[in-house]
């Protein structure tokens, strides 16, 4: 049960003990997702995401159960960082994930450790997060060519690490805003 709601899964009855192999797994991922879908809906409590955030762009998420890379939607706003499967987002959109920036103790970039070119990281006291910068702009220099946005095209990579540079800049300022105000706040006891 979460929150009151009894769940059961399609292929069993209820009350049925689960002894078919890989069963018992599936079904633990499931409700991992569930769970944190509905910590992601109560960490985005009265953040309106969808306008006008102070960044967003689309960036590379290293997936945390299965460490494959995926492509996804970020959107900085009010110490949040929220990410999507699309950048359509909406009043009606949830997050896949949420990170609390106050949660957050450094971003830098992180090339180095997962031999990635444009990747950061982002650690908080229980985790680290890599992230890759994926660009789609598209800019005046490149917009007429047939390749331009590609990964080989020079000024694409150029994108990217202007990319990667904002995304850590726009982050760490974020981080800086946030421990401000709680040392502000630990100040006025």
């Amino acid at each position: 049960q979460i929150r009151g709601v009894a769940l059961q899964f399609r292929d069993e009855e209820p009350g049925a003990l689960v002894d078919r192999e890989g069963g018992q797994k599936r079904r633990e991922g499931i409700m991992a997702q569930l769970l944190n879908r509905l910590r992601a809906e109560e960490r985005i409590a009265g953040v309106e995401f969808w306008h006008s955030p102070e960044r967003c762009g689309w960036l590379m998420k290293q997936g945390e159960y299965i460490k494959t890379w995926r492509r996804r939607w970020f959107i900085l706003k009010q110490g949040k960082i929220f990410w999507f499967k699309t950048e359509e987002v909406g009043p009606s959109s949830i997050p896949r994930g949420v990170v609390d920036i106050s949660r957050c103790l450094s971003i830098k970039g992180a090339e180095d450790v997962i031999n990635r070119a444009h990747a950061f990281e982002l650690s908080t006291h229980s985790e680290t997060m890599f992230f890759i910068a994926d660009s789609d702009k598209v800019t005046a220099s490149n917009a007429g060519t047939a390749v331009a946005g590609s990964r080989t095209d020079p000024s694409s990579l150029s994108l990217d690490r202007q990319e990667k540079e904002e995304w850590i800049s726009s982050v760490g300022r974020a981080i800086v805003r946030q421990s401000k105000s709680v040392v502000d706040d630990y100040g006025s006891y």
